[in-house]
């Protein structure tokens, strides 16, 4: 019943304000069209003016068993989208959320019909649209290898003047290998084979091109050549779906070869990839090679992924893992590291956690995953909740918002919730009868035997010779997964219970060390000690040499030639890569973190949460938890830079001023002199935002700053308008101050506060509708800031200034402005502060590594010891392994 008040809450909102546009913003209370709003980038490519969110929840709506809303829906859908507009969208998202949407609708409207009661007017429709789309998304794959383009024009296809697309050379790998369910299935329900003959192709491509050494794919593929652009492998971002729909494909059209592919990948991802309880990327070319130190939260799905292949033992250690992290974090950041810290703090209200929560549970009976259901419930409405639906999380540290509904929200989460704790009473058809395809829509398993055009030839033994091991747990049976023992699940879970909180996971060794005997495992940077006699035996048969500087730290260098085997040197050069991570980590540990300014009056109730930039001044608010609240006042002048003429005004407020023609710190003094108990600066560039550029810290003036005893934070120009909209609007603005979001029953503990904004147990609509009555429903508040992880510094200069030497955050401020900025730079060398690289711990902070140089030498007169290799194979190996870690570090997610 929660879960469906939730639903409606976010179903209903996307239908009074957003609809037709494709998406709702939930903090602004209106719909995201494409070309309207600021550019994401990438992420817009799933919009396509074609009422996305209402045709991706179609199925949704049956699941839920809201038929009547589902009928509507599909009326809608069939009189008002439009599939020929003149826009370039992704052919993966198009394909998952709006093909398979209108095949997921189609699928549940045939039942329903057949059933007697509901849709009998139906006659086929959402096929027909789907068919459509289906021939608009055909142009895609008009190159030589029969990979698509990763975008189309819908109206103009690829190779057309005005397409705009068409000259992209790479896609990803999830990107060309998860189309087989949604074109079967449209090529099983219509006859019309060639969208599976298009999907095949393409899958028999990918295949063809894995490393056969290692049988892993990459990341990213030339469409043209078939070239692996990216060499790096794992189950998250690029790649995810891709295993999910090889063995997806084999449970929906019955062909043995899309199981033996899987099973051979599968293999490959346990031998190389799985470190339980993690999952880290390798390089497909050398398996036994980390690629990155840090876990992205798309591989969230393949615990469920593994229930369905019936390997349920390290599927519940890696669930495990990933709800010690959200019990952390609240939510499961983008990407975190191998000891569970913030890597990118954003969290879009994803639904692969929930997914494989849903499969566990199915699989054991486990009440366990209930709770963690429960705990999902919870955290959704307690931080993502606001009036106009659910929004997603900028900064998991601070509990800041950004104004984003994703479609998926609505598509997935919900429906796996649902099915987490619906009974089968509660249920108006057999969920046991369909398939999920990664955007959770419902494809009937009688396809399997509908239309089979294709002839089902095994192509897969032609390549490689399979292991018969390799199939023993096909097919899921509970009776022998836990033979009398119903402590089995428990004793899994129990070494990780709370481990993000206690302590790392220790170093993760490729060989397990047998009762004392068998090879050690490499050693790790972070279990390094300089003062260790062994520790540095280790380095010097890897050729890494310790260097003690004058100023008390210690530099490693690595001199290839002489580690004692090419064995060694590449575990060297790995030992150095993690150390240059680890320093890095540790200088930026050294900023600080972003702060959130949380919005408590009515009607938000601490539900809105903006990302501030810290200051080096005034009052810390990390050593203050209960921050500073006070209702906001504008002063006069709104530049803070002479004495506050309205003081009466601001005593004992929140100060808001405009940014610009003087130091931050005169401000601060300015405004604390006028009585006010804290400030907040808003940027004057129109339309700055978070989302364009980072934070930075606001610096003082280069004098003593100890008199400046109230907290300053600062906003961009577009977070602050929020406030400042308030204010015209309500008024009373209270706002509290904060190293990060509060707990809203923390913020009103003692105070009338309505109790579903306290309570997680939530009855939201009488109250909604109460503030409806009472407000006009335009909020004006905009997308919450993020909190960047490369936190500059400035200080405002009056115009025409002293002189002020520093570096500049990159994209953090504006040359026309009459500031300055200074970060502090990383040290080039690969040095380690302090007289030793630190001990094993959790250390404080989250950062992306930095990119840095490892030092090499090398000699063409080297003398290996039972050389096998020439020096210049060895040499180019490991230059390509450098590059490799180099492009690691600027992809992004």
């Amino acid at each position: 019943n929660q879960v469906l008040e939730m639903f409606d809450h976010a179903y209903s909102n996307y239908m009074e304000h957003a609809y037709p546009a494709d998406e709702l913003m939930p903090l602004t209370c209106r719909g995201r069209v494409r070309g309207q709003e600021p550019s994401r980038g990438d992420v817009d490519d799933a919009l396509g003016k074609f009422s996305l969110t209402l045709i991706d929840t179609l199925d949704t709506l049956v699941v839920l068993n809201k038929t009547k809303e589902f009928e509507e829906a599909v009326k809608k859908v069939i009189k008002d989208v439009n599939l020929d507009n003149d826009i370039v969208v992704s052919v993966f998202e198009t394909n998952i959320r709006v093909l398979g949407g209108l095949l997921g609708g189609h699928s549940v409207a045939i039942m329903l019909k057949e059933k007697g009661e509901y849709m009998q007017w139906y006659n086929g429709e959402l096929l027909h649209m789907a068919k459509e789309l289906g021939y608009k998304l055909l142009p895609a794959f008009n190159t030589t290898s029969g990979l698509p383009y990763p975008r189309v024009n819908l109206k103009f296809g690829v190779r057309h003047p005005e397409a705009r697309t068409g000259t992209e050379t790479d896609t990803c790998t999830a990107c060309a290998g998860t189309l087989i369910l949604e074109f079967a299935a449209l090529s099983r329900f219509t006859g019309t084979s060639i969208f599976e003959e298009y999907a095949r192709k393409a899958l028999d491509f990918i295949w063809e091109k894995r490393q056969r050494s290692s049988n892993l794919v990459g990341v990213t593929i030339n469409i043209h050549t078939g070239d692996w652009v990216r060499k790096d492998s794992g189950v998250g971002a690029g790649i995810d779906s891709y295993y999910e729909y090889l063995l997806k494909a084999y449970v929906l059209l019955g062909d043995d070869s899309f199981l033996e592919r899987f099973n051979t990948h599968y293999d490959a991802i346990m031998r190389y990839i799985s470190q339980p309880p993690l999952l880290l990327d390798v390089h497909i070319h050398k398996p036994m090679l980390n690629a990155r130190t840090w876990m992205d939260s798309l591989l969230a799905f393949f615990p469920g992924l593994q229930v369905l292949k019936g390997d349920i033992r390290p599927a519940i250690e890696t669930h495990e893992m990933l709800y010690q992290v959200i019990k952390k974090h609240n939510f499961l950041p983008e990407a975190f590291t191998t000891d569970f810290r913030v890597h990118w703090a954003q969290h879009p209200l994803r639904p692969e956690f929930a997914e494989s929560t849903y499969f566990l549970y199915k699989a054991t009976g486990d009440p366990y995953y209930l709770e963690v259901g429960k705990t999902l419930i919870e955290n959704l409405n307690k931080y993502a909740r606001v009036p106009c639906g659910f929004a997603a999380m900028k900064d998991v540290r601070t509990g800041s918002h950004e104004d984003r509904m994703d479609s998926f929200f609505l598509a997935e989460m919900f429906k796996y919730l649902y099915l987490l704790f619906a009974d089968k009473e509660d249920m108006i058809f057999d969920i046991e009868d369909y398939i999920f395809t990664t955007e959770a829509h419902l494809l009937p398993l009688w396809l399997s035997t509908t239309n089979q055009t294709i002839s089902r030839k095994n192509t897969t033994t032609e390549y490689t010779e399979l292991d018969d091991s390799n199939f023993d747990w096909t097919c899921p049976n509970t009776q022998i997964l836990f033979p009398n023992d119903p402590m089995f699940a428990q004793s899994i879970r129990e070494p990780l219970k709370n481990v993000v909180d206690k302590s790392c996971p220790r170093g993760i060794s490729r060989v397990e060390e047998s009762l004392g005997s068998g090879p050690k495992p490499p050693l790790r940077a972070r279990d390094f000690m300089a003062s260790n006699p062994e520790h540095l035996e280790i380095l010097k048969k890897m050729g890494v040499s310790l260097i003690h500087l004058k100023d008390g730290r210690v530099q490693l260098v690595q001199h290839a030639v002489q580690a004692a085997s090419s064995l060694d040197a590449e575990d060297g050069l790995r030992f150095m890569q993690e150390m240059i991570e680890l320093s890095s980590q540790q200088q930026k540990e050294q900023q600080l973190p972003p702060r959130a300014v949380q919005i408590v009056s009515h009607p938000f109730f601490g539900r809105v949460v903006l990302t501030a930039g810290p200051a080096q001044f005034g009052m810390d608010l990390s050593k203050h938890k209960e921050g500073t609240r006070g209702f906001v006042a504008t002063i006069k002048p709104y530049n803070g830079c002479s004495e506050i003429t309205n003081p009466e005004a601001v005593k004992e407020k929140i100060a808001l001023m405009q940014r610009g023609q003087c130091m931050f710190a005169e401000k601060a003094r300015n405004i604390q002199r006028a009585g006010a108990i804290g400030g907040i600066v808003i940027d004057d560039n129109e339309g700055s935002s978070s989302d364009t550029a980072p934070l930075f810290q606001m610096a003082g003036d280069g004098k003593n700053t100890d008199d400046i005893t109230i907290p300053m934070l600062f906003l961009f120009n577009k977070e602050g308008s929020i406030i400042l909209d308030a204010i015209r609007e309500y008024e009373a603005v209270e706002v509290l101050l904060s190293d990060k979001a509060k707990d809203r029953a923390t913020i009103f503990k003692g105070k009338m506060i309505p109790n579903y904004i306290i309570d997680s147990n939530l009855e939201m609509e009488n109250m909604d509708q109460k503030l409806s009555e009472n407000d006009s429903h335009k909020q004006n508040s905009e997308e919450a800031a993020s909190g960047s992880q490369d936190v500059g510094a400035a200080s405002e200069e009056p115009e025409g200034g002293a002189e002020s030497s520093a570096v500049a955050a990159p994209g953090s401020l504006s040359p026309a402005e009459a500031e300055s900025a200074s970060v502090p730079t990383a040290n080039q060398d690969s040095c380690v502060p302090g007289t030793s690289a630190p001990e094993p711990a959790c250390p404080s902070g989250d950062n992306q590594p930095q990119e840095q140089k490892t030092e090499t030498e090398s000699s063409s007169k080297a003398d290996w010891d039972n050389k096998v290799q020439p020096m210049e194979s060895i040499l180019a190996d490991w230059n390509e392994d450098i590059e490799a870690f180099e492009m690691m570090e600027k992809d992004e997610l």
